[in-house]
């Protein structure tokens, strides 16, 4: 195979599986079926203890588009609503105390949505949700505390 055609080839896939943002688990709620969301791509956040960093977290967060709206031109926001939940966590912490492996799932819903509809307006998204979280170091962090 030339290297002109691995090339081809190549960015064949690479845009492929840009296009696959869609697809994923059913949302929270029993909305099924044909139910249409915008995954966001998977994004570090910091996890930031008394100024210095501490952690990565890696999650994956959906976007539920309002009744009505557009969702094309929404999902062309994407990389927006990312660099805002990046641009969040650093200004203040997504982590839980105590814990440096996972981010508080309520706090960072409740602010990619705020940020969502900052950017595309108030009436553009119903809620988000937080589908999935990995962090980068899972040894030498401090623990959870006992239940």
């Amino acid at each position: 195979m030339s290297q002109r055609t691995f090339a081809a080839v190549l960015l064949a896939a690479v845009l492929g599986a840009g296009s696959a943002g869609a697809s994923g688990p059913a949302p929270k709620g029993g909305e099924g079926g044909g139910a249409k969301y915008l995954d966001l791509a998977p994004t570090g956040l910091p996890i930031i203890v008394g100024g210095r960093i501490k952690n990565y977290v890696f999650v994956q967060a959906r976007l539920i588009p309002a009744p009505g709206a557009d969702l094309i031109k929404l999902r062309e926001k994407e990389p927006y609503y990312r660099d805002a939940l990046v641009r969040a966590a650093h200004r203040t912490t997504f982590g839980k105390a105590g814990d440096w492996t996972g981010v508080d799932e309520a706090r960072l819903e409740a602010v990619l949505l705020a940020e969502a509809r900052r950017i595309s307006g108030p009436k553009s998204f119903s809620r988000a949700e937080l589908l999935k979280q990995t962090p980068r170091r899972r040894t030498g962090m401090l623990q959870r505390a006992p239940h």
